[in-house]
């Protein structure tokens, strides 16, 4: 895990391409797929930026985190073969979960196709219980916390939906 002082990113960006197995039979990306791509996303963006291996960890610490709850919306379909952007960014944490924004957008970065909220509760595996981050995660959690002006999820939603300028977060 990265522990430099150095300006850590706290929106992460990378590219995925849609894939054929992904897609339904009008090539639009399955809709429970688009999670898949957004955990998928999210896992390679914290190891790249911040060297945080969560299955390392897990087996390491015997703590992880599990999904607590999840609320997904759709605005434009992910095409067969389609380059997309997609963004995350820790929106909220406490002692024992995060909540994390994900934005799937078209390559220019003008539409936003989808986002996903989802609350992580940090989980001790042994015992079955949720658990308290330890001092350094929540250290890195106050270093990379960048939360929303949108107070709930039909707040952000009507934001992302109304906004036809690049989204950035």
């Amino acid at each position: 895990m990265v522990t430099h002082t150095a300006q850590l990113p706290k929106v992460l960006e990378s590219m995925a391409t849609i894939r054929f197995q992904d897609c339904d039979p009008f090539n639009h990306l399955n809709n429970a797929r688009y999670i898949d791509y957004f955990i998928n996303a999210r896992e390679d963006q914290v190891l790249k930026n911040y060297g945080l291996d969560i299955y390392d960890l897990a087996l390491t610490t015997g703590a992880g985190w599990v999904v607590g709850k999840s609320q997904i919306a759709y605005f434009r379909p992910a095409k067969l073969m389609e380059q997309v952007v997609i963004q995350s960014q820790l929106i909220g944490f406490g002692k024992r979960d995060l909540t994390v924004e994900l934005r799937m957008l078209d390559a220019d970065l003008t539409h936003v196709k989808s986002f996903l909220w989802i609350n992580f509760v940090h989980f001790r595996i042994a015992t079955g219980r949720s658990e308290i981050h330890s001092e350094n995660m929540q250290h890195l959690f106050e270093q990379v916390h960048a939360p929303i002006n949108e107070p709930d999820f039909d707040a952000r939603f009507m934001h992302l939906s109304s906004a036809p300028k690049r989204q950035e977060n």
